[in-house]
Order: C-alpha cells, then sequence, then structure tokens
C-alpha cells in the first residue's frame, strides 16, 4: 500500500478514479477508511486521496504537540508530493478545521471548499465534550475512549440498528489505535483551533454542511460558518449526527456531489494532475 515519505514522517494515502483532485479530509480519528461509503460514487467523477493523519493508522505514530495547523502542513507536503497543484476539499470535523486554514492560507491550492460537521472555534460546551474524552484517554482507558466514542458520532436510532457492527469495529480499533499521549494531544489541536476572525477572508467557493442533530459539532456552528465565509451556501440534514457520512450515506452523497459538480464543471482545467503523478499513485 503507498505511502509518501516526508522526510519525518511517513503518510499513508489511497488514490481512487480519475478526474480533477479531490481530497477527502478526515476528522479527529484521522482514519481516511472513514470516506469509504463515498469512494465509488465521488471516484466516477474524481480523482479522489484520502489519507491516514500523522498519528493515526499507518501513517507515522510522532510524539508530538498536535495542531490543526500542522495537519495542514503535512497535507500540504502530502499534495506537494504527490504533485498536487490544486484539489477540492471536503473535510469532515477535524477536516474542516484543516479546510479553514487552507482555503486561508494557502487559497491557489483550493479549488472548492466543504465544510462537513466543524465548527469556527471551540466553545464551553465543545471544550466540555473533549475534555471528558481527555480523561477517558488519560485516566481510564482507550478501550472507554473507543467505546464512549459512538455516542458523539451516531445517533441513538443508528446505534440502536447497528450494534453488533459496531461493539466489531470498537474490537478492530483498539490494536490500530495511537497511544493514549498521542490522542490526547490531538484533542488538544481540536480545543485551541481558532481561524474565526479570518473567516470572511475566504474566497474558495464553500459548502457547510451539517446533520441537525449533529451533537459533537451542533448544527449552530455550522449556521455561524455560513454566516462568515462570503457566499457560502447551508445545507442541513435532518437527521444522520456527527457523522451523517456513514449513518445516512445517500442522503449525504445527494447533497455533497452536486455541489462538487457544479465547481468541477466550471473549473474543468483546476488543479489536474502531472502525468507523473498518477504512475507513482499507483505504484506507491
Amino acid at each position: 500500500m503507498p505511502k509518501a515519505n516526508l522526510g519525518d514522517l511517513e503518510l499513508y494515502y489511497e488514490i481512487h478514479g480519475e478526474g480533477p483532485p479531490l481530497l477527502l479530509v478526515a476528522g479527529l480519528g484521522g482514519m481516511g477508511a472513514y470516506w469509504k461509503p463515498q469512494l465509488a460514487e465521488f471516484s466516477k467523477h474524481f480523482q479522489v486521496m484520502i489519507h491516514d493523519h500523522r498519528g493515526t493508522g499507518q501513517s507515522t505514530r510522532s510524539d508530538i504537540q498536535y495542531s490543526v495547523e500542522q495537519m495542514t502542513d503535512d497535507l500540504l507536503r502530502l499534495m506537494d508530493h504527490l504533485r498536487i497543484e490544486r484539489a477540492h476539499i471536503v473535510g469532515h470535523s477535524t477536516g474542516g478545521a484543516i479546510g479553514q486554514i487552507m482555503a486561508l492560507d494557502h487559497p491557489d491550492r483550493v479549488s472548492s471548499l466543504v465544510l462537513y460537521a466543524t465548527w469556527t472555534k471551540c466553545d464551553p460546551f465543545m471544550r466540555r465534550i473533549f475534555e471528558t474524552r481527555k480523561t477517558l484517554l488519560l485516566e481510564a482507558s482507550i478501550e472507554a475512549y473507543i467505546k464512549a466514542t459512538a455516542f458523539f458520532l451516531f445517533p441513538d436510532w443508528w446505534i440502536n440498528e447497528n450494534s453488533a457492527q459496531l461493539d466489531a469495529s470498537d474490537a478492530a480499533a483498539v490494536g490500530g489505535f495511537p497511544s493514549a499521549r498521542i490522542a490526547a494531544s490531538r484533542c488538544d489541536a481540536v480545543m485551541t483551533f481558532d481561524r474565526k476572525a479570518d473567516l470572511g477572508k475566504i474566497e474558495a467557493p464553500t459548502l457547510v454542511f451539517c446533520a441537525e442533530d449533529d451533537f459533537l459539532t451542533p448544527a449552530y456552528f455550522s449556521r455561524e460558518l455560513a454566516q462568515l465565509v462570503p457566499n457560502a451556501k447551508l445545507v442541513t440534514l435532518a437527521r444522520g449526527g456527527h457523522a451523517c457520512s456513514q449513518t445516512v450515506s445517500e442522503s449525504f452523497n445527494d447533497a455533497v456531489l452536486p455541489f462538487l459538480m457544479s465547481r468541477k464543471s466550471s473549473q474543468a482545467s483546476d488543479g489536474l494532475l502531472k502525468p507523473a503523478f498518477a504512475a507513482r499513485s499507483r505504484s506507491g
């Protein structure tokens, strides 16, 4: 499986499909596999890249102080390594925070932006959640943290309908989970992120998307983002939770893909990958 050697770390990535580049950027869990329900449909129209963040999955488990700025820099380095000059970006939660920084600090690298179930600045409600998650990591166990994560990602009805699947995925996640220290530092990165004052400078065409029953990053964050990002379009689903791209994947795809396609048709030549990229992506 392909890993990009960036000198001080390796990032695991996958490429699916052909067409203009589309980066699907995962949230705090950091795993590219989060986007499995989107890959078949999105890769019919785009060359889709997913990756495991540093500290997660099959990427290097660096024992560093994590930040959203650092995660963004890692993604830029991966884009440079793969010769991706410009791309459409769909960022979930922490991935949406990465997307905000990309659009603000590197606008020439962003063709369009989807901010999905993300936030502007950590408020007391959200801070209490992430402090609790850190306590589970550092004072209880990784197993307790993983088991509790379902409450933050998924609505009650979905958990009830998928209990056996969740039990199996929780058990599988334990073996591949990073250290508690790394995971806690990534929680700190969420709590310290704040580019709210700059959001009015985003120029990329932007879709803000969430489910109304998102518990982890409540829908008021998305409404605020849609107000602060110039000309942003807001789309919400009635239900689906924080991980609605998984719980109601068809509804998610039906809402997000038309926006991406509209930008694809108007920017057909944006960010096309150099021929060397296609060969390298298949060989790793």
